[in-house]
């Protein structure tokens, strides 16, 4: 197959890479001193699960350099899906497939608002891998899974063909027939870890264990899991039991990614996540003070480094 990658970050270097060293034909559309570095270079990925290090990469910033696909994967920060949509025309064809990883709930609505819906496959992936240098993925843990499925819950050729590029990249990897309740789920763990990291600059090892913070993290899940279900999203009726086990089996060191952002004071998902869940709630009369406060309390760093900081 041929397959693009929207963004080699984190997400998208680990799994094209993946795909990649399988002998799948990848091309990366990157930027910047990344993208230079994946020309010079290669690409490593640094893992648990073996590492990497890929030479002679296929990798532009220019789309009409890579031509028709079958697959692309949206894997851009969500404040940078305008930019990635407007790299797609030249890439498709009558049944490319154009799979979001993004983070959020919005991702699948906003594809729709701007392609045919016929290329519109939902996605979800669940890693935690960064860029540690340009040309240098490390990924954090051995989490590393992709679900996707056509928005109307069918089996098809392309995402059966998409299973089987991953599975031989040895990829954990399923299709969804309910795409949107898995985009929720993970929305639901997301949303809750992302918050209670940020906001307290630990890990998840010292926020469960504390009574205060875990009722603030319980307090989180259970709204986002109410907006879903208002939103149509098949959750679960022991969800918040379901998730809060999961985030009881992380690694206690694990931080989400906006925690890591927060940290290193570039832009945040905020608005996509606790805000959206405020901005939801508000439109299916759903209460979210605890997400109301979050989006409060992280708000002045939402755009990255405050002009009041000192650098």
């Amino acid at each position: 197959m041929k397959i693009v990658i929207v963004g080699a970050g984190g997400v998208g270097g680990y799994f094209g890479g993946r795909l990649l060293e399988a002998g799948e034909d990848v091309h990366f559309i990157a930027r910047g001193d990344h993208l230079r570095a994946m020309k010079t270079s290669g690409l490593k990925i640094l893992s648990p699960l073996g590492d990497m290090h890929l030479r002679d990469l296929n990798c532009s910033q220019n789309p009409e350099d890579i031509g028709p696909s079958d697959i692309v994967l949206i894997c851009v920060k969500l404040w940078a899906t305008d930019d990635a949509i407007s790299l797609l025309p030249p890439l498709l064809k009558s049944s490319t497939a154009v799979i979001s990883l993004q983070n959020g709930v919005v991702a699948v609505e906003t594809l729709l608002n701007n392609l045919d819906a016929s290329h519109v496959v939902g996605g979800v992936s669940r890693i935690a891998a960064l860029i540690e240098e340009s040309g240098v993925i490390r990924h954090n843990g051995k989490m590393a899974s992709l679900t996707f499925g056509e928005l109307d819950g069918k089996k098809s050729q392309r995402t059966s063909d998409f299973l089987a590029a991953c599975h031989n990249a040895k990829v954990n990897a399923n299709i969804s027939d309910d795409i949107n309740t898995s985009i929720w789920e993970k929305f639901v763990q997301l949303v809750t870890m992302s918050s209670i990291t940020a906001l307290t600059r630990l890990p998840i090892g010292p926020n469960r264990e504390d009574p205060d913070t875990k009722a603030v993290m319980t307090e989180i899940m259970e709204e986002v899991i109410k907006v879903g279900l208002q939103k149509g999203a098949k959750l679960p009726n022991n969800m918040l039991e379901q998730q809060l086990e999961n985030i009881d089996k992380l690694p206690a060191t694990m931080v989400a990614s906006m925690c890591g952002d927060l940290r290193r004071h570039s832009k945040l998902e905020l608005p996509w996540f606790a805000g959206k869940v405020v901005e939801l709630g508000k439109q299916l009369g759903v209460s979210t003070p605890a997400n109301q406060f979050i989006y409060a309390a992280l708000k002045h760093h939402k755009d990255g480094r405050h002009p009041m900081l000192q650098t």
